[in-house]
């Protein structure tokens, strides 16, 4: 069962009828993470000031909303797909001793 914020989202592209092929939903999504990453620049001084990193809250909003709407359009279940990847993090520092995929042991 989909958790409540992508059902949400889904009901809103509903009765809107906003859905689009995933392609697109794929190119939203890399567009606002795109933003965000742009505010981060911008705010850090392009990583000069780490401590001043700023990214605007309704920026991450619309990241997150293109990535349910993406889960929707795939018929995946976001909950479900992040209780596996912690899962596979969990199991990377068991294992490694570090949450990257290239850790070592």
């Amino acid at each position: 069962m989909t958790d409540e914020q992508q059902q949400r989202v889904a009901a809103f592209l509903d009765a809107h009828e906003l859905h689009a092929p995933p392609a697109y939903r794929l190119l939203d999504l890399a567009a606002e993470v795109g933003e965000l990453a742009a505010d981060a620049a911008k705010s850090s001084e392009y990583g000069a000031s780490p401590d001043k990193l700023d990214v605007k809250r309704d920026e991450l909003g619309d990241a997150l909303f293109c990535l349910y709407a993406l889960a929707d359009e795939l018929d995946v279940d976001a909950a479900a797909a992040l209780d596996e990847s912690v899962a596979k993090y969990e199991a990377r520092i068991d294992d490694a001793g570090a949450p990257g995929s290239d850790a070592k042991e």
